[in-house]
């Protein structure tokens, strides 16, 4: 019998087996799909790592974990700067001096705040998403770069959402392009899946092998249990069924540079797609050795039982049926519940690599 059996082989699962195997205990990895890497995967393709599952910038604060991811992979100095395709203009992004510039003409911080200032609408108590946005840039800004591109990936209007989604967003007085503010960012030179192939060295791993098709005998394996899925599935769905996003992906390769930046977004609602992704930015020591190039068109759709789970839905049903779910996980004896999809919490890469080796450090 193992000591663990762990349900899936991305980030929260493969660093808790490397830390349990490192401890002496034995490990079953086990994923339904047909690698390990969960929806850090990539590929090489056309000379090109390519984020098969969307864009992953890993980015942190943390020198302990910067230190730990670095065991596992070298990491480039790719920082984030992102553009935005609104009708055809190429915009800087996330909001910035720059992106007001190219929007009202204005050079300096102080013009910057008075136009600002001039625009927002006011509201002392934002109760959603386009409330909080409005009373912080005003109604062009919000038109241009947020509102197309929010009700596309969530496919709700803004006022249906939490203001929360969107105070990640940064917004700056200074030319400052960088997406992050983080002490480290980077992308890992040969792409994620070393990192995993890394991790799970020596780790016993199976893959293509469905949890819920086999649970009775795989259960009886292992002492505890690590689940990385969506918890309403682990709970058979019994207080109905959670809200994710999901995303279909169209891939080709073309020659030479397609559109000079790692991403674009398309906050244009009439356009289908979010953000278009030419992978070989991100690896800018890739540019002068291929001459060609993979271009990723991203889509939204809505999440279904059977499609990928990308994105947790927050809202008051959803939270309130998450609890629920959470208290039930909380009661469920030799089970430890991890990651973006069991905790039905939006988690970047680095909060959840934090969070499994924080859970390792409780066990002896």
């Amino acid at each position: 019998m193992y000591d663990f059996l762990i349900v899936g082989a991305g980030i929260f699962g493969s660093v808790f087996a490397h830390e349990m195997k490192r401890k002496g205990k034995s490990v079953l990895v086990i994923d339904k799909r047909d690698h390990i890497g969960g929806n850090c995967f990539t590929k090489n393709e056309a000379g090109v790592d390519v984020h098969v599952y969307g864009p992953h910038i890993f980015h942190t604060s943390d020198d302990d974990l910067w230190a730990f991811v670095n065991q596992f992979a070298k990491f480039n100095n790719y920082i984030n700067k992102p553009k935005v395709n609104y009708e055809g203009k190429i915009f800087s992004f996330p909001i910035n001096l720059m992106t007001l510039h190219q929007l009202w003409g204005v050079c300096t911080p102080a013009e910057a705040e008075a136009k600002l200032k001039s625009v927002r609408i006011p509201c002392d108590n934002p109760r959603n998403l386009e409330e909080w946005i409005l009373s912080q840039v005003g109604r062009e800004i919000y038109e241009t770069f947020i509102y197309g591109y929010t009700a596309k990936q969530w496919s709700r209007e803004p006022s249906e959402l939490p203001a929360s989604i969107i105070k990640r967003l940064p917004i700056r007085l200074t030319y400052d392009e960088n997406y992050f503010v983080d002490k480290y960012q980077g992308i890992p030179i040969g792409g994620y899946t070393p990192i995993f192939q890394s991790l799970l060295e020596g780790v016993e791993t199976e893959l293509s092998v469905d949890f819920f098709r086999d649970r009775m005998n795989l259960e009886s394996k292992a002492r505890t249990i690590v689940y990385t899925g969506k918890i309403d599935e682990f709970f058979n769905y019994q207080l109905g069924d959670l809200e994710y996003r999901s995303l279909s992906f169209q891939s080709e390769i073309v020659e030479g540079d397609f559109q000079g930046n790692a991403v674009i977004n398309y906050t244009q609602k009439e356009i289908p797609w979010t953000r278009i992704t030419e992978h070989k930015h991100f690896q800018p020591q890739a540019l002068a050795k291929t001459p060609m190039s993979v271009v990723t068109k991203e889509f939204p759709v809505e999440g279904t039982r059977e499609s990928t789970p990308y994105y947790p839905v927050s809202g008051d049903k959803n939270d309130s049926i998450a609890r629920q779910y959470k208290e039930f996980a909380s009661l469920t004896p030799n089970t430890i519940f991890g990651g973006r999809l069991a905790e039905y919490k939006y988690y970047d890469m680095h909060q959840v690599m934090a969070s499994a080796l924080k859970r390792t450090r409780e066990i002896t």
